[in-house]
């Protein structure tokens, strides 16, 4: 190793670290870089392509990895080395003391000047994961080199502070970036081929009751680059966001009217209490067709069809653990086929502690291997996921799971 590093110790010339170019102008290229590699993809590729999974890949190919050194295995050569005479000028016997620091990251980032500087940045030479500090002088002494030495890498470590506040802010906003981009060009896409930007389409909601459900005061009984077909995008209705959201907040009034009218609940199973949200469903929405929008279609619990393809399906269960959850999930995969589709759990707590119920959740969708990725869901008892279609992984269909407090008879 002292072979090579000595090799290089008499080839190069420490020169200014931090020193060639701004480092924001080099951030704002690479961002620009990746829109054009964006709108340079296929357009088919795009339409069919997993949002998640091109996220992914150019998030893991445009982000920067700070250069993190290995002060614990730092090594140190001396040589001797023909150093200019600083009073006669002429070039005499002197000693060179070379630091050898290991770092892991990006050994582009010590070139770059950082919004936050000084106007004496230090010296080194950078290799591809060491930077080498060089100390020339004649009678060197080793107390005097160590604390050079000290003093140096303190100051290193202070320039690669201010790039690593950039270079986090730059990190940070990547996958929002990368996402918007991609789903920007998408809509572009969709809406050149008249399409609405999600492929929804509106259900129609009854014109005789209100946008909210009011619960009654008193009733006793009342969820690397990923390959992609560039086959011509075939666009495939399904249910939008708005209406999505609005069944589900539908759904959620049952709780209320659970937690005020305990009694009519505390006997009920499985399937009473789902046609109890069938009723409310139904008291919001107009059918397709059949007039029955919910319906039981074979062993799904609710579900919306259009154009004979299930749009919306979910399913009800009573807790029964980490298996009943990944048995449901599975079911439900097993019932779509629609991109975009939207899909639900909603699951019956009884005699079980609900706050031990929610913390396991999220840890058990998210060990299935369709689980993509984990939604915001402004929800107490309630969260959204993203799989992927179990033979398609640009199939991607939104699963948001409701837990239910349902009084027993003990109440």
């Amino acid at each position: 190793m002292f072979a090579e590093q000595q090799g290089v110790n008499n080839m190069l010339t420490p020169t200014y670290l931090f020193n060639e170019n701004e480092l924001r102008s080099f951030l704002e290229d690479r961002k620009a870089k990746l829109f054009q590699e964006i709108e340079s993809q296929d357009v088919n590729y795009i339409l069919n392509v997993s949002i998640t999974d091109f996220c992914n890949h150019l998030n893991e190919k445009y982000k920067l990895e700070m250069p993190v050194l290995d002060e614990k295995n730092i090594v140190v050569d001396q040589q001797e080395k023909d150093i200019g005479h600083p009073i006669t000028m002429h070039r005499v016997k002197g000693t060179r003391i070379t630091y050898f620091i290991p770092f892991a990251g990006d050994s582009n980032l010590f070139r770059f000047k950082p919004s936050t500087f000084t106007y004496n940045p230090p010296k080194g030479i950078v290799k591809e994961t060491e930077l080498c500090i060089i100390f020339d002088g004649f009678e060197q002494n080793s107390e005097r080199v160590k604390q050079d030495f000290d003093d140096k890498l303190i100051e290193i470590k202070n320039w690669l502070g201010w790039v690593s506040k950039q270079i986090t802010q730059f990190n940070e906003a990547l996958v929002r970036d990368i996402e918007l981009e991609i789903k920007y060009r998408r809509e572009k896409l969709l809406n050149d081929r008249k399409l609405v930007a999600d492929l929804g389409f509106p259900l129609k909601k009854r014109e005789d009751i209100s946008s909210t459900y009011v619960v009654p005061e008193f009733r006793r009984k009342i969820a690397p680059k990923p390959t992609a077909s560039t086959e011509a995008f075939k666009p495939e209705p399904a249910i939008n966001m708005e209406d999505y959201n609005h069944i589900l907040d539908v759904v959620n009034n049952m709780a209320l009217i659970m937690e005020r009218s305990p009694r009519s609940f505390k006997t009920m199973n499985e399937e009473d209490i789902r046609q109890h949200i069938l009723v409310h469903l139904n008291g919001h929405y107009h059918g397709q067709a059949t007039g029955e929008t919910f319906n039981f279609q074979g062993k799904t619990d609710i579900l919306v069809r259009h154009e004979e393809k299930n749009i919306f399906v979910a399913e009800c269960k009573f807790w029964k653990g980490a298996e009943g959850l990944i048995d449901t999930i599975n079911q439900i995969l097993k019932y779509v086929s629609w991109r975009d589709t939207k899909t639900a759990i909603f699951i019956f707590n009884r005699n079980k502690n609900l706050s031990s119920v929610l913390s396991q959740i999220p840890e058990i969708v998210q060990r299935h291997p369709n689980f993509k990725r984990k939604l915001e869901y402004s929800s107490e008892t309630g969260f959204r996921f993203v799989l992927h279609h179990k033979d398609d992984k640009n199939r991607e269909l939104f699963l948001t799971i409701i837990v239910f407090e349902v009084p027993n008879e003990s109440n």
